[in-house]
């Protein structure tokens, strides 16, 4: 990968771990009640309109009024969004320094433009990245290409010189279709040995 100049990181599952399940544990007496909770009211799905861009007050609503015996464990969901976090994988955001040395390295995320600021606010690597494209605030998300789109004109970057790491395949397959260097970090990848044996790190 002799042209690569940009490194390209997915946030959430890459670098931060953020999952409500660590909010819900404490929430719920029954593994199985969370585990329903979270696969048919406060779905995957419903969280990624809000990462689009819908606002969360309205999105909440929503789904309050459709769920009425569930509305406390729906305000929760965006009210107590912090005790989702479970830190960062400290394993991969130690990279970005060493990273920055050859390559401008940059964030492509779905989030909430609502809630990013509370993460960049707790996680110091936010400080050296070169820039961010939120789904949150740009109203689309991974994997539509023009997301990508985004991210590239914005920076003034082109495809085949940047590598993009991201946990979701859908997402990796449009930028591999858009011509980016793609790592899929899935299954315990070990991405510090990945970017060594590629000549990246």
């Amino acid at each position: 990968m002799k042209e690569l100049k940009n490194i390209i990181f997915d946030f959430g599952g890459v670098l931060i771990d953020w999952n409500p399940v660590y909010l819900y544990r404490k929430v719920f007496d029954r593994e199985e009640e969370m585990n329903f909770f979270l696969e048919n009211i406060c779905r995957y799905d419903w969280n990624l309109l809000q990462d689009e861009g819908r606002p969360l007050a309205e999105g909440t609503r929503l789904l309050q009024e459709k769920f009425p015996e569930y509305v406390d464990e729906i305000a929760m969901y965006y009210g107590r969004w912090e005790e989702m976090l479970g830190g960062t994988y400290d394993e991969n955001t130690r990279l970005i320094g060493p990273l920055k040395e050859k390559y401008k390295v940059y964030g492509l995320t779905n989030w909430s433009a609502e809630t990013l600021p509370l993460a960049m606010k707790r996680y110091d690597f936010f400080q050296y990245l070169d820039g961010i494209v939120v789904s949150g605030e740009e109203k689309m998300v991974k994997p539509d290409r023009r997301l990508y789109e985004v991210l590239l004109e914005r920076y003034d970057l082109l495809a085949g010189e940047s590598l993009f790491i991201d946990d979701n395949a859908a997402n990796i397959e449009t930028a591999r279709e858009l011509g980016f260097h793609v790592v899929h970090f899935a299954g315990g990848l070990n991405l510090e040995q990945r970017l060594r044996e590629n000549g990246i790190l």
